[in-house]
């Protein structure tokens, strides 16, 4: 199992520097043909990989770390190359391998092209190396590692965004960037902390000391840093800012891996670092992260509405981006609860938000290479794009991630939300109950803004004429391989949503086992 978890890692590196060979030929368009089936064929093999890795688990124990290694990396720091997998990040390896493949897949027909646009041959190198930066995350079990592999995946997705993105790409490229690196920064100093105090940069043995040896002001200035850092990357409110600007000009393959896996790595870190080693200094924060975390939900909700409305040149990959704010609100909100409940349910809704989300930025990518555009007035002006009459395949699958984003029982949207606000009913002890009541209900008026805002859309893009005069003179419905891409995401949305056990009985041993420290 251990040289599965390797392999997994040991891949895509592989892959990413085989691009760097001279390989694929001299002829730039064979070239990129080599470059793209090599990137589906690289992340097709990670995907098995971590299908293996899920196979091997022992479902009987997943609040053990397994598949681990654990040897000495740089001993005058003490830096260990540990790695393995519980209940917690298992499901977020197979989640990343899955979205990767169908991105590299997709990419095979619809990667941008143009005289300013760099080769398929370095967009595969960068893919594969953001893949690496993103599965390492999930699997290092040391602090400086965890560091070096969140750093990892932010210059891939720089490039990605800021050569073969969009609109403003370079501003937008230069703001995520900046303010990610800032917040990394930040984290940094709050590892530095807990390391140099505890005497170990190892997180199973800073787990299992659950704060023993961190003075309390210790723990608070730490799990501050750290705190912040991660917020960023969530993205918290108001740290959230670089995000719409981000997914709005981002091909669709960096929008879906932004959405799905990189906002995950934040509230993974909160989840794995901040939960069992600083447990002092997240009590003292979490009043304030759950008031952030309502406050959000509201506002991503509101700024969707406004977005969605008549005449407000909204565009649906900026609006899909405040969506994000609002839901991982949600996430946050439970791991501020600090009980196995919440924490249950932000990381279902981690994973809910990353199927669906993926989803909905591969219609809307789909939607904006047919017309041209993601504005919503033009999609449903006068014209309109009327899908259901026009695309109806299409049409159909935008109004199911719509009704599985705004949280319909059924579908995997609804767990973790419920979760999350029953956390907040009955917090954990020390924690103010009036106050994440108020945040509860809060958090309730968010699911209300949220299926209106998502229903406008839906009404907006998917109904109308089809007998009107179109956009654009004909449209396609669903092409075989965006059919290849996406079906797998909208079956597990409704997997989960019909057997949340799947998830929850991995997870919950395994948070039980973080908050209690034994």
């Amino acid at each position: 199992m251990n040289a599965v978890l390797i392999a997994l890692l040991g891949v895509p590196l592989l892959g990413a520097a085989l691009t760097l060979a001279p390989v694929f030929g001299p002829d730039r368009a064979a070239a990129d043909r080599r470059a793209l089936r090599l990137n589906t064929v690289v992340t097709g093999a990670v995907l098995l990989l971590a299908v293996a890795l899920a196979a091997g688990f022992d479902h009987d124990a997943p609040a053990r770390m397994q598949a681990t290694t654990d040897v000495s990396w740089i001993p005058a720091l003490h830096v260990r190359l540990h790695l393995g997998v519980d209940g917690v990040s298992l499901p977020l390896i197979v989640l990343t391998a899955l979205l990767t493949f169908l991105c590299a897949l997709y990419s095979e027909k619809r990667l941008p092209a143009g005289d300013d646009v760099p080769s398929a041959q370095a967009f595969v190198g960068l893919f594969l190396l953001l893949e690496v930066g993103m599965l390492a995350t999930f699997a290092v079990l040391d602090l400086l590692l965890f560091f070096l592999s969140f750093e990892i995946v932010l210059i891939p997705m720089y490039f990605l965004i800021a050569r073969w993105g969009s609109g403003a790409k370079a501003p937008a490229a230069n703001r995520f960037i900046l303010y990610t690196l800032l917040g990394s920064a930040v984290m940094l100093l709050g590892f530095l902390l807990i390391g140099s105090k505890a005497g170990t940069f190892d997180m199973q043995a800073l787990a299992a000391a659950h704060g023993s040896g961190l003075s309390h002001t210790t723990q608070v200035i730490a799990a501050l840093a750290i705190l912040v850092g991660l917020a960023v990357k969530a993205p918290a409110w108001p740290l959230h800012s670089w995000l719409p600007d981000a997914h709005t000009a981002a091909p669709t393959v960096g929008s879906v891996l932004l959405a799905g896996v990189l906002l995950k790595m934040g509230t993974y870190g909160l989840v794995r670092v901040l939960l069992p080693i600083v447990p002092d200094g997240t009590a003292t924060f979490a009043p304030y992260l759950g008031a952030f975390a309502a406050v959000g939900i509201v506002y991503g909700s509101l700024a969707c509405l406004a977005l969605a409305r008549p005449g407000a040149k909204g565009d649906l990959k900026r609006l899909i981006a405040y969506s994000s704010v609002g839901h991982m609100g949600f996430v946050l909100l439970g791991i501020a609860s600090l009980t196995p409940v919440g924490v249950n349910g932000a990381l279902f809704a981690n994973i809910a938000h990353g199927l669906i989300t993926g989803l909905l930025f591969f219609v809307v990518g789909a939607l904006k290479d047919r017309y041209g555009t993601a504005d919503l007035d033009t999609l449903s002006g006068a014209t309109g794009a009327a899908l259901y009459g026009r695309a109806p395949r299409i049409g159909v699958l935008l109004a199911f991630a719509a009704v599985a984003s705004l949280g319909l029982p059924g579908l995997a949207g609804f767990w973790g939300e419920l979760l999350a606000m029953l956390g907040a009913f009955d917090p954990a002890a020390g924690l103010s109950r009036p106050a994440f009541v108020t945040y509860m209900a809060l958090a309730g008026l968010g699911t209300l803004l949220t299926a209106a805002y998502l229903l406008i859309v839906v009404k907006r893009v998917c109904m109308g004429d089809p007998e009107q005069p179109a956009p654009v003179r004909e449209l396609a419905d669903l092409r075989p391989y965006e059919a290849v891409s996406w079906t797998p995401l909208a079956a597990l949305t409704l997997l989960a949503g019909l057997w949340p056990a799947l998830l929850l009985g991995l997870s919950d041993p395994a948070v039980k086992h973080l908050l209690g420290g034994g």
